[in-house]
């Protein structure tokens, strides 16, 4: 098949994500979801509106009573990009730390990896850059895959080791 008809088929059976209307769709539902993880971080308004692209303060106001009134919102793709980032950083948090404490003790606790340079994990989610958000979600997604990755500190000293009796053959 040649590579334009194969485009053009794809197109089809996929429709654009960052067309209208996904964006009017995952508008509101997104920024409601965003503002819940913000609110559980403690992250004040500043930070949001870093975090969502620095839009102007009346903008993020109004987008804010529009999705808390479950009236159409339809968010510029940038800010589609950065809250689908900070949702996957979240989910991530919830595999990775057996509770949301000990998550955020992680998010706010200074780094020594070679991504963070000494600074928390949370700095690269409010610095205002979707590259910082990225290389988080990224990171957080190679570690509940298992790769790069140290224990957790004490993690052994709870979890006793896998026993030949808890091999289970169906």
């Amino acid at each position: 098949m040649p590579r334009l008809a194969r485009t053009a088929e794809l197109a089809t059976v996929a429709p654009d994500r960052f067309a209208a209307p996904a964006r009017r769709r995952l508008g509101g539902p997104g920024l409601r979801t965003f503002s819940a993880i913000a609110d559980r971080w403690g992250l004040g308004e500043a930070d949001r509106m870093r975090i969502l692209g620095q839009p102007g303060r009346s903008t993020y106001f109004g987008w804010l009573a529009k999705a808390r009134s479950g009236a159409e919102l339809m968010l510029p793709v940038d800010t589609l990009i950065r809250i689908s980032a900070l949702l996957g950083i979240y989910q991530a948090l919830k595999i990775v730390f057996p509770s949301d404490a000990e998550a955020n003790r992680w998010l706010t606790t200074g780094n020594t990896g070679p991504l963070f340079g000494g600074q928390p994990p949370m700095a690269l989610i409010t610095a205002g850059t979707q590259d910082g958000m990225m290389l988080l979600r990224r990171h957080l997604d190679a570690w509940r895959g298992g790769l790069f990755s140290a224990p957790l500190p004490g993690f052994d000293d709870e979890i006793a080791p896998i026993e030949t009796s808890d091999i289970v053959w169906a």
